[in-house]
């Protein structure tokens, strides 16, 4: 029997929730939230009564994720014309010339004007706005870089960008720093700690006591910052 998704329909407490269900061969129950709501995977021949047991007696854990997701400050762009596009945690938008340039512009700089001969496709904007959103990256973070590199007495480092989904920043065992591009959305000294925090890699490459005395010597308030970090989904 091949797997089965359906959506299913849940009351915990006061809160009637609906989650994805997913039924396949596997020997146990499993719950997973995130951006996308509750996703639960079971067993192909689980009753319902059964699951919806489980949930209630993960009730609280359940709400508590799905508030937190909720709370979370989105970064996926809407890729139209009138969307603001975050850049260092103010707002951008797309602004066209007379004669008929694209540029982004900071949000409260320009009024949108359209030329009728100009058709700008959600593709076309995606496109135009994630091409500046990498120039906008590589140019930040080499800068923020060289200033962390120097404070803490280390030679910078190459870095590249990163898509990844669940991590801001990484650092390999060769002294490689990756930096997820959505950084650039995110004000300056979210970006700084991040940056910071790589870099601190390259003398601890662990998350040690020490780690953490290096990371705040450079960034007296990276536990404010860790905070506000996870605010963003």
């Amino acid at each position: 029997m091949p797997t089965q998704t359906a959506l299913q329909i849940a009351r915990l407490g006061d809160q009637e929730i609906t989650y994805t269900l997913t039924r396949s061969r596997r020997k146990s129950i499993g719950l997973q939230i995130s951006q996308y709501g509750l996703r639960i995977s079971a067993p192909l021949h689980t009753p319902l009564p059964y699951i919806d047991n489980v949930l209630q007696q993960k009730a609280g854990w359940i709400t508590n994720k799905l508030t937190q997701w909720q709370e979370k400050k989105s970064l996926v762009p809407v890729w139209t014309l009138d969307a603001a596009y975050p850049l260092l945690g103010e707002p951008w938008r797309i602004t066209i010339k007379p004669t008929g340039e694209i540029t982004l512009a900071p949000q409260l700089a320009f009024a949108i004007t359209q030329p009728p001969e100009i058709e700008l496709t959600p593709h076309r904007i995606e496109k135009f706005v994630m091409n500046w959103y990498q120039q906008q990256a590589i140019t930040c973070f080499q800068q923020r870089i060289d200033i962390y590199a120097y404070k803490l007495a280390v030679p910078a480092p190459p870095f590249r960008l990163s898509q990844a989904k669940t991590r801001w920043g990484s650092c390999n065992s060769r002294g490689i720093i990756s930096l997820n591009w959505r950084l650039i959305q995110l004000p300056l000294h979210l970006v700084d700690y991040v940056v910071a925090h790589e870099l601190a890699h390259l003398i601890e490459m662990n998350h040690s006591k020490a780690f953490w005395e290096v990371v705040e010597k450079v960034c007296p308030g990276y536990l404010i910052a860790r905070q506000e970090l996870k605010q963003y989904g």
